[in-house]
C-alpha cells in the first residue's frame, strides 16, 4: 500500500504551487539558475517534482 506522505511521491504542478507558494514562471526561472529542484518529465505534456526535493527546498528558504 502506498503511503499518502511518501517523500518519493511525484507532485504535479497544482500541488507544487501550493507547497512552494511560487508561480510557475518563478519556479522555472529558479530551476534554470539551479536554485530549484529539477522537474521530472512524466509524458509529452506533463511534469512533476519529487516531494522530498520540494520540501527540502522550502525548508532551506530564508524566513521572512
Amino acid at each position: 500500500m502506498r503511503k499518502l506522505f511518501d517523500p518519493e511521491r511525484i507532485i504535479r504542478e497544482v500541488d507544487r504551487r501550493y507547497i512552494t507558494s511560487i508561480s510557475r514562471t518563478k519556479a522555472w526561472q529558479l530551476e534554470k539558475e539551479g536554485l530549484f529542484p529539477k522537474r521530472i518529465r512524466l509524458g509529452n505534456r506533463s511534469v512533476g517534482w519529487k516531494l522530498s526535493e520540494l520540501l527540502e527546498w522550502v525548508e532551506n528558504q530564508p524566513r521572512v
